[in-house]
């Protein structure tokens, strides 16, 4: 099973998180979708879930947080 530890309002932040995540060892959900099934280009009021395995979900979720953060300063 997977857990959803953040969601991403931006596709590519997305994608990016996905691949970083990928790269410090995690096995996130890759859906291939870029919002809402059958309507690429909307994305959902929460965003682009981020899913990783259960047993990762607790580390996962507190890198995918420090990431993001890296990822959206200016």
């Amino acid at each position: 099973m997977y857990e959803i530890i953040t969601y991403v309002s931006d596709p590519a932040l997305a994608r990016v998180l996905i691949v970083a995540l990928q790269a410090h060892g995690f096995h996130p959900l890759e859906s291939g979708e870029n919002g809402l099934p059958g309507l690429p280009g909307v994305v959902a009021p929460r965003g682009i879930p981020i899913r990783v395995p259960d047993e990762e979900a607790v580390e996962g979720k507190l890198l995918a947080e420090d990431l993001l953060k890296d990822m959206l300063k200016r």
